[in-house]
């Protein structure tokens, strides 16, 4: 089959395999992928993200020296069935899944591993248990946003959002505009979010965000300060932490660069909430005073649950979750390496999709 294949830190099109369903799963049609902030990094970061998964018990367990077909946003059709397979969905059917196997005990990726290519290719390999049948009507290209908005749907939840709390986002590409989407839909407003982009600054708007901030003219956290200010007195707090009243904030930090946790503790307000979205492939480093003093406390996220990818799903179709404004632009296998290069600026798009039959 055709793939866009990853190797030696670029990216190459040429023919690989099929991949060949074990007991308990599928073979897929890929329709459409995303390419993912993540693999950006991947791509540039190979080495740096295998050792960090290797050290922290992580999903990622693949060699560097050898190819690996990435792409993990999907939307695919069931053209074959492995043995031992209930067979509940007819072949031909549209679905999305979440990109895992499990064989044996162990769990295992698609698209980040070097046995289980992702949807950069024209087929792939998956778990039966894990797909979820399309809604009749809903576009292909829409379904396969399930996963980069069900990231947002599962910061949101960890967040544990209060009607009182005034979020604040930090970073608007991607993984920002899916958790101010995930925001609009829980109810929380006013919606603070912040990117020097002007271009993802007007898609965080669609997407729901009631203020937008230019870094480089005002600062993000006077932003929230204002939008957070309350009429009544602030519930009790310690002596050291007084000023105006003002709603609890809840931060979510979606640029994923080293310094940026850092910079949000020093904007908090005292007693805030982050909530650590964005990927970061390199060592950090903050000053724990401004936590201790301010009492912050800090949630790191990564993907998403079962009930929540297929929520984020059944939120796509029924349209209480925007995506079409997010997709902005479209390649074969042949325009994954400029659609990486196009991605690192971001002005032109917000999401490119692979469609590998294209």
């Amino acid at each position: 089959m055709r793939a866009a294949i990853m190797r030696n830190h670029q990216l190459l099109v040429g023919d690989v395999a099929v991949p060949e369903p074990g007991p308990g799963e599928v073979l897929v049609k890929t329709l459409a992928c995303g390419i993912c902030g993540s693999d950006l990094h991947a791509l540039k970061h190979t080495e740096a993200l295998i050792e960090g998964a290797r050290r922290s018990g992580g999903p990622f367990v693949m060699d560097a020296a050898r190819d690996v077909v990435m792409g993990h946003e999907f939307c695919a059709e069931i053209i074959e069935f492995g043995p031992a397979t209930q067979r509940q969905l007819p072949v031909g059917t549209r679905v999305c899944a979440m990109p895992i196997l499990v064989r044996g005990n162990q769990l295992q990726t698609v698209g980040y591993s070097n046995d289980h290519p992702g949807g950069y290719g024209e087929y792939m390999r998956l778990g039966e248990s894990f797909l979820l049948p399309v809604p009749n009507g809903l576009l292909t290209n829409h379904a396969a946003m399930t996963e980069p908005l069900a990231v947002g749907i599962h910061a949101v939840a960890k967040a544990r959002m209060s009607p009182d709390d005034v979020p604040l986002v930090i970073g608007c590409g991607p993984v920002g505009l899916a958790v101010i989407a995930a925001l609009k839909l829980a109810g929380s407003a006013p919606i603070v979010a912040a990117d020097f982009s002007a271009r993802r600054r007007a898609l965080a708007l669609t997407m729901g965000a009631d203020i937008v901030v230019d870094p480089a003219e005002s600062g993000p956290f006077a932003a929230w300060q204002t939008a957070a200010l309350r009429p009544d007195p602030a519930p009790s707090l310690p002596p050291w932490m007084n000023g105006p009243a003002r709603r609890p904030a809840v931060i979510f930090e979606c640029v994923g660069v080293p310094g940026m946790i850092d910079q949000v503790m020093v904007g908090a307000a005292p007693g805030a909430r982050i909530i650590v979205v964005g990927v970061c492939m390199h060592r950090d480093h903050i000053e724990p005073m401004f936590g201790i003093n301010k009492e912050l406390n800090i949630q790191f996220v990564l993907g998403y649950t079962g009930e929540e990818f297929a929520a984020t799903l059944r939120h796509i179709a029924e349209g209480s979750l925007p995506v079409a404004p997010l997709i902005t632009g479209k390649v074969g296998v042949e325009g994954v390496a400029s659609a990486f290069n196009e991605l690192a600026t971001p002005e032109q798009h917000a999401k490119i999709l692979v469609e590998p039959w294209r």
